[in-house]
């Protein structure tokens, strides 16, 4: 028997549950894929709390690598023994093996192994997205970016760096400030003791800067804004403090400021967009540019402890299971 992390209600970590599943063969257009790293996400948790949508009884994340050990009829660009990785399809990335459609499946290269892989694909594709497209970065400017040593955050320090990108970046300790500096952020901003906008007109002379990237949503938004220059854009990427509420009069008198909520869904498609994404993505860390590896890693069994920590913001950088 495969065994799988499912939940039958939306809460807390309790209600995650640890047990056998049938996973059968696949069917057209599918392949069975046997995980070797599972990543925990910030958005397994707003499924799990109910704050997305989840069908229930169902198992739970998006986002894994691992080789495929079969496939379905009709399956032609994915192969068996095939290394891959996978951000999208349904849910369910939290078990050792799964049947998944063929077509969310992303070919790793070599060079690139199935550990760093797994801190990458989501991680390194939500970067590749914010910077690329939601806001494409061309180098020379100055950003503000929220939680700057998350599992996101480091990669965005070190792409922004290879961008050419002055990166002022938030962090709730000290220690976390050096890491995310070790990464390639170039001011750091300790919330803990700093006001942030006031800090950020500091190192803009005053300005502040033409976008924010921010994932932690509530605590952070009124600063966010604050930051931004006259016609700047506030890029609402996840609300892990909680959800934001704003009217377009409040973004008129701070500066005719542009606002976006992005959904990687809408970003990713078609299958050759995220193909090109992902090579992006590769062609860095394989030129030495993006170094990542996880900095926490549970066993598959303890999903629940990895969202305690997750929630309780202790974790720096990625956070895996391994079955």
């Amino acid at each position: 028997m495969a065994k799988a992390v499912r939940f039958y209600e939306t809460g807390g970590p309790e209600v995650l549950r640890y047990e056998d599943v049938e996973v059968g063969e696949p069917g057209p257009g599918q392949a069975r894929v046997r995980h070797s790293y599972i990543a925990v996400n910030f958005i397994d948790i707003y499924h799990r709390t109910g704050y997305y949508p989840a069908q229930l009884p169902g198992g739970l994340g998006t986002d894994a690598v691992g080789v495929v050990e079969a496939v379905g009829p009709g399956v032609t660009d994915i192969r068996v023994g095939d290394r891959v990785g996978y951000l999208m399809g349904p849910q369910g990335a939290y078990s050792d093996v799964r049947v998944i459609p063929a077509e969310v499946l992303i070919p790793l290269p070599d060079g690139i192994s199935d550990r760093t892989a797994s801190t990458l694909i989501m991680k390194g594709l939500t970067a590749q997205y914010l910077f690329r497209q939601v806001y494409p970065l061309k180098g020379g400017e100055t950003i503000l970016y929220h939680a700057a040593a998350g599992g996101v955050g480091l990669i965005a320090c070190q792409w922004a760096r290879a961008l050419g990108v002055t990166m002022i970046g938030t962090v709730s300790s000290d220690e976390k400030a050096e890491i995310a500096k070790a990464n390639g952020c170039t001011h750091t901003i300790v919330t803990s003791r700093e006001n942030i906008a006031e800090r950020v007109r500091e190192l803009t002379d005053g300005q502040g800067v033409p976008v924010v990237y921010d994932s932690v949503g509530k605590d952070t938004l009124q600063a966010s804004l604050d930051s931004l220059q006259v016609r700047g854009t506030l890029v609402s990427n996840g609300t892990s403090s909680g959800p934001v509420n704003i009217d377009a009069l409040t973004l008129a008198l701070k500066g005719s400021i542009w606002f976006t909520r992005p959904a990687m869904a809408h970003y990713i498609k078609p299958r050759s967009h995220m193909l090109s994404m992902a090579k992006e993505l590769f062609d860095l860390v394989l030129a030495g540019k993006i170094s990542s590896e996880p900095k926490q890693v549970f066993a598959l069994a303890e999903a629940a402890e990895a969202h305690r920590m997750l929630e309780s913001r202790k974790t720096i950088g990625a956070t895996v299971l391994v079955p």
